[in-house]
């Protein structure tokens, strides 16, 4: 690999990491004053807008062909985009967004469990201890000092939320291995533009039945610089980089920058005077050194196929 590309690799990369670790703390504000439905549809609403113009300009009309495959992507955008989004922000109006962060940083690890539980590819004993560590670690972050509280206060169950809409932006994916034939660009456009047709579904449906509640324009001329940070930096910007710079540094490099969501998000905690446990900060370094580790030892792994090879 060229110092160019690698270079470029990490700007991309970081330039992701670091929207989705400012992603949560900018958006709990937010949803004190508007509905996860709503801000969901709005943000994916306009990023699928923007990346059918990237595709159109980049891929042509053709790549909009879906080849009878409308079912498995639609299914595939509600699981990534509705489930993953509509999951987590709700997870995030009762929760913090430190502790959202480090279930994110969750996502190689449980990527690992899918695909023994979907694929039989069972992981080694060392890889299977470091998981272990890692959900200690995400156990230490949610409950804090006082894990009694946590169980019998109901708080437990919104962190639970942000962990199923992990579970569901990793089966979104592995889902892009159905379709080799595409590029990334592609498979995120239509699934996500498909992805936000269900997000409006689901929105409309709920709205009707008076569950959820419709923004007013002044509450959205309020929000439009949170608004633009969701679409612009944490759905357009994060994706591509993502999508970019794992295809520069590869899978085994680019998944340690996944570290710096967890950081980034402590940090602006920090920024905003937020304190923080002992239990969490001692979970969130548990989770980073877990991930870590399991890097390192699939790097060693890799190179000794190589020697063998």
């Amino acid at each position: 690999m060229d110092t160019k590309n690698m270079s470029w690799g990490i700007v991309m990369l970081l330039a992701a990491t670091l929207s989705w670790g400012g992603m949560f703390p900018i958006a709990k504000p937010a949803l004190e004053i508007i509905d996860p439905y709503y801000i969901t549809l709005i943000r994916y609403g306009i990023a699928a807008v923007l990346f059918v113009v990237i595709l159109w300009c980049v891929e042509g009309k053709q790549a909009f062909r879906l080849h009878n495959r409308l079912l498995p992507l639609l299914f595939l955008g509600t699981l990534g985009f509705a489930g993953f989004n509509l999951l987590a922000f709700s997870g995030l109006t009762h929760s913090k967004p430190e502790h959202g962060a480090v279930i994110i940083a969750m996502m190689p690890m449980i990527t690992v469990l899918l695909s023994w539980f979907l694929k039989g590819h069972k992981p080694h004993t060392f890889t299977l201890v470091t998981i272990m560590a890692a959900f200690l670690g995400v156990f230490l972050v949610i409950t804090s000092d006082h894990p009694q509280q946590a169980f019998a206060g109901g708080k437990l169950e919104w962190d639970l939320l942000f962990l199923s809409g992990a579970i569901c932006w990793v089966a979104y994916t592995m889902g892009a291995e159905r379709f080799p034939d595409w590029s990334p660009l592609r498979y995120t456009t239509i699934t996500c533009v498909l992805g936000a047709i269900a997000i409006g579904i689901i929105t409309f449906v709920l709205t009707m039945n008076h569950d959820i509640h419709t923004p007013t324009l002044a509450t959205l001329g309020e929000l439009h610089w949170t608004i633009a940070y969701l679409v612009i930096m944490g759905a357009l910007i994060a994706v591509l980089s993502w999508n970019a710079g794992i295809k520069l540094l590869g899978p085994v490099n680019g998944v340690l920058f996944i570290n710096f969501v967890p950081i980034t998000a402590f940090t602006i905690g920090v920024i905003n005077g937020r304190s923080f446990s002992h239990a969490e900060i001692l979970g969130a370094a548990i989770v980073i050194t877990a991930l870590i580790s399991n890097n390192l030892f699939l790097r060693y792994r890799q190179q000794m196929t190589l020697v063998k090879s």
